[in-house]
C-alpha cells in the first residue's frame, strides 16, 4: 500500500524553524518527484517546493526562497523540509505528494500532477 505520512508541524514563534518529514511506504521515490504543498484556511493550495528524488534538482516558491531548504534521505525513502526564519502568512497544513517521473520546470508546483498525498502537518506560526 502506497503510504505518506507527514510530521514536524508546531506552534513556532515569527522567526523560528522547523523541519518537516515527508516518510514514504510501499514503493520506492527513485523515479518520481516529491512537493511540499501548503494550504491555509479559504486559501488555495500552494505549492512550495519539489525535489527530483533520484538527481535532486529542486524547486522553490518564491515566498520562501532563501529560507526553506528541501531535501532527501534515500536511505530512509523520505523527504524533508527544513523552514528558517518563519513567518505567521507560512501558517498553513503541509502536505507531501507524488509524481511520477520528472516535471517540466514551469509544472513543479501544479498540484493536479501530484497524487499519493498524505495526511499533512499543522505548521502555525504565531507569538
Amino acid at each position: 500500500q502506497v503510504q505518506f505520512v507527514e510530521s514536524g508541524g508546531d506552534l513556532v514563534q515569527p522567526g523560528g524553524s522547523l523541519r518537516l518529514s515527508c516518510e514514504a511506504s510501499g514503493f520506492t521515490l527513485d523515479a518520481t518527484t516529491i512537493g511540499w504543498f501548503r494550504q491555509a484556511p479559504g486559501k488555495e493550495r500552494e505549492g512550495i517546493s519539489s525535489i527530483v528524488f533520484s538527481e535532486g534538482t529542486t524547486y522553490y516558491a518564491d515566498s520562501v526562497k532563501g529560507r526553506f531548504t528541501i531535501s532527501r534521505d534515500s536511505a530512509k525513502n523520505t523527504v524533508y523540509l527544513q523552514m528558517n526564519n518563519l513567518k505567521s502568512e507560512d501558517t498553513a497544513v503541509y502536505s507531501c505528494g507524488l509524481l511520477d517521473g520528472t516535471p517540466l520546470p514551469t509544472q513543479w508546483a501544479q498540484a493536479e500532477l501530484y497524487f499519493y498525498w498524505g495526511q499533512g502537518t499543522q505548521v502555525t506560526v504565531s507569538s
